[in-house]
């Protein structure tokens, strides 16, 4: 599915229509805007399965998730909509809308948006000083690539079926069969079991 080109547009503009528009969201980079497709039950599915292992560990702590409805912002000119962000910042739990801090990031890759979430924002998540984990999880097939920042760069470590998930930024450990929790995937489709 092609998705709409918009004209430039101001950061102010971009505020006020993301806030106001309450039947679509939208991404904005360096004056572009991107309308987000929705998504599959499955991708729905993967995100709310990884939003009860992230919540389950990081309970009665200072880190909050935080799910696609909240607007983060990347820069001055970049604004995304990741489907599950932590922040243990206390300065983003006292923002509204948006978060400015966070130290984990995931998105849950569909035909429509790997290209994106592999290309441009993975550099600016990347770019981004306080992200330490950038988590990409595939909705066809039992996969996880966890980008962790270290002290040389980025380094990326990848999981499939049988293993565990290691989130070295949160202390979180879980096994990968329990993203995909109740679905039959193929690589070209996911299924209930």
């Amino acid at each position: 599915m092609v998705l709409p080109e918009y004209p430039k547009m101001s950061v102010e503009d971009y505020l006020i229509l993301d806030r106001n528009s309450h039947d679509a969201r939208y991404e904005y980079f360096e004056g572009q805007l991107r309308m987000l497709a929705g998504g599959s039950t499955y991708h729905s599915a993967i995100i709310a399965n990884l939003t009860i292992l992230l919540g389950t560990s990081l309970r009665g702590g200072p880190c909050w998730i935080y799910n696609s409805d909240i607007r983060l912002q990347l820069a001055e000119d970049r604004y995304v909509h990741p489907d599950i962000t932590v922040s243990c910042n206390p300065d983003d739990h006292e923002l509204e809308d948006m978060l400015r801090y966070p130290c984990l990031v995931v998105e849950v890759l569909s035909p429509t948006t790997e290209g994106i979430d592999r290309g441009r924002k993975s550099i600016y998540y990347q770019e981004c000083a306080t992200i330490q984990e950038y988590v990409l999880v595939d909705s066809l097939s039992m996969r996880v690539e966890v980008y962790q920042r270290e002290d040389t760069g980025w380094k990326l470590y990848t999981y499939g079926p049988e293993s565990t998930v290691t989130l070295d930024g949160l202390d979180i450990q879980f096994a990968i069969e329990e993203i995909y929790r109740g679905m039959k995937l193929d690589g070209k489709r996911a299924r209930r079991k």
